[in-house]
């Protein structure tokens, strides 16, 4: 599995990236991370420079996350996931207490059934790959941090996570409800939800009711708040951490 290690010594904090994206692209929040903890961030499977491929099941990658605390010696950790990784970081949270000491995620929600990849497969299956270069990409791929995602071969530029890899991760998500993860977490929890982001009203703001967490909606950002709305996100990372972890 491939995990970096961006620093910090103490306090476990395991950072969990979304769909499609890799470890790296948390190096910007990482830096202002490092003085709470000893910060670490695995590639998920199917994702970045991790060679596992499968199964994709949401257990798959929460065995994943767990395995990178105990092998790096992180518990309790504090565990903040985006979107994919986010649902990672409620179902960790739930069903390995022991691990964890505290969640923050941001911008997912817990009930998408019904909603299938077909809304928006379309895009993905349209790009003109290969891209001539990473310009060519940023033109057509309007993601934060879009070059982490991509690499250079003999042809011109692919993402390195494999799109059928992706479709198959995603569909499970049309067709489970994760409620049950979110009842069962008893640990501090942060949950911040872009005004922008495009995902199902209601059901962070209700995540926050059923489990007393902080719930910040930040009007003005879109999908990746830590990159859109970078000042604010880490305001509100910086003011949950200090109730219960002293920087080093």
């Amino acid at each position: 599995m491939s995990v970096a290690e961006f620093g910090g010594s103490g306090q476990g904090i395991l950072l969990l990236h979304g769909l499609m994206s890799r470890a790296s692209t948390w190096w910007t929040v990482a830096r202002w991370l490092e003085p709470y903890g000893r910060v670490v961030a695995p590639d998920a499977r199917g994702h970045g420079r991790n060679p596992v491929r499968g199964p994709f099941r949401t257990e798959d990658f929460v065995a994943d996350a767990a395995a990178v605390i105990e092998r790096f010696d992180l518990a309790p950790a504090v565990v903040i996931g985006h979107s994919m990784g986010g649902l990672h970081a409620w179902a960790l949270a739930a069903t390995r207490p022991d691990l964890v000491r505290a969640v923050v995620v941001e911008d997912v929600v817990p009930d998408n059934r019904g909603r299938t990849i077909d809304e928006w497969k379309w895009y993905f299956d349209a790009w003109p790959v290969p891209f001539q270069s990473l310009a060519h990409v940023r033109s057509v791929v309007d993601v934060p941090r879009v070059e982490e995602m991509f690499e250079e071969r003999e042809d011109g530029w692919h993402l390195i996570a494999r799109l059928p890899d992706l479709y198959e991760i995603a569909a499970e998500w049309g067709e489970r409800a994760y409620w049950d993860f979110v009842d069962a977490i008893r640990c501090p929890m942060l949950v911040i939800e872009a005004g922008r982001g495009g995902l199902r009203a209601g059901q962070m703001a209700e995540v926050a009711r059923r489990t007393g967490a902080w719930h910040l909606v930040v009007p003005e950002s879109g999908h990746v708040v830590h990159d859109e709305a970078p000042e604010v996100y880490r305001g509100a990372v910086e003011a949950f951490l200090s109730g219960s972890i002293a920087p080093v």
